[in-house]
């Protein structure tokens, strides 16, 4: 005799969704996800700006998926968030699905500043919806950022950089090439995907400045750097030497395509940090670190660096501005309260007419 389906679900819970599916298109994170993705392209929002978002989106969903929770909002809560972020520090493998990436570059667990951006990311995007009246609370908004103790700023030494910039071979198209682009970089303090997307229509050669246009700066505002006469001078000269290449780009690979961040990473690695024997890690960022922290040393203000570097947030130049110690021994000696208390002590006092 068989049971009947009244008789074997009688006193049980009852399951109609399925793992990794959400029963609505309201409660869908994918949808959801598109939705606060589109919003933001409209809102004009950097190309890799955007990238990261459906990065760390991505990551979180390979959270939920190896651990057979539903891309559904309500299945989000405080204890499943503080769970992920373990997992970030703990277990999440970085590049473990990249096909081309040495095993040495896959790295278990992630850094408490990385985490911490992977948390500002989704906890922005979970405001969004709840602005848009979406979902009814945001569960990021409870959980609080990893707490790590920051550590010392390693910034290149001015031997370092003339080491950097003595490796290229000049002789050569893609020596020549990196040596002007390292140059850039430690002149004008800008990000590796800024100088790398630079025109030459972008150069202004009567008074030696380059424009960082809206369309590639991070913050979405355009803004003119000035640029030393030898940087003019070497920009002049490879536009001169990729005059044969059909492309606007003043960075080119050697077949006339645009030169990408990862390609100039590669040169740095397999050849100049090699030739040089830096053992410090040495990235395209650091470049602008580098610049920015010299720059404050050698007596530039925080104001205009603050435009250079193109931070709309006063606080964020504070991330460049790590100086050395013997810097600040030089500015506590020339500018301490006490050298005006020692000098008015010090005046000959007068006891006698």
């Amino acid at each position: 005799m068989f049971e009947t389906h009244s008789e074997k679900r009688k006193g049980k819970r009852v399951k109609n969704d399925r793992l990794g599916v959400a029963s609505s298109s309201n409660n869908d994170l994918d949808v959801l996800f598109e939705i606060y993705y589109n919003a933001k392209l409209a809102e004009g929002r950097a190309k890799r700006t955007l990238e990261k978002y459906r990065l760390i989106f991505g990551n979180f969903c390979k959270y939920l998926d190896v651990h057979r929770v539903g891309r559904d909002f309500r299945n989000i809560n405080v204890d499943l968030i503080r769970n992920y972020v373990s997992w970030l520090l703990e277990d999440y493998v970085q590049f473990e699905d990249h096909k081309f990436k040495p095993d040495s570059s896959k790295k278990k667990g992630l850094s408490p500043r990385t985490a911490n951006d992977y948390l500002k990311t989704l906890r922005t995007f979970f405001r969004f919806l709840v602005e848009e009246k979406r979902i009814d609370g945001n569960p990021f908004e409870s959980v609080n950022n990893v707490k790590f103790t920051e550590s010392e700023i390693t910034i290149l030494t001015v031997e370092e950089l003339k080491a950097l910039l003595d490796a290229p071979d000049k002789r050569s198209y893609t020596g020549f090439r990196d040596y002007v682009l390292m140059t850039l970089l430690v002149d004008t303090m800008t990000r590796i995907n800024e100088a790398l997307s630079l025109r030459t229509s972008d150069v202004d050669f009567s008074d030696n400045t380059i424009t960082v246009r809206a369309t590639i700066a991070k913050n979405r505002k355009a803004r003119i750097i000035p640029i030393q006469k030898q940087t003019a001078k070497l920009l002049k000269e490879l536009i001169k030497e990729t005059e044969d290449f059909d492309n606007e780009n003043i960075f080119l690979a050697n077949y006339g395509e645009a030169l990408t961040p990862n390609h100039f990473r590669n040169q740095l690695g397999r050849h100049y940090i090699k030739k040089t024997g830096i053992k410090k890690r040495v990235h395209p960022h650091l470049f602008r670190h580098t610049a920015a922290t010299m720059f404050l040393e050698s007596g530039g203000d925080m104001r205009h660096l603050q435009l250079l570097l193109g931070h709309s947030d006063f606080r964020m130049v504070m991330r460049y501005t790590h100086l050395s110690n013997q810097a600040l021994k030089e500015q506590h000696e020339k500018y301490s309260a006490l050298n005006k208390v020692l000098n008015k002590l010090n005046h000959e006092r007068k006891t006698k007419r």
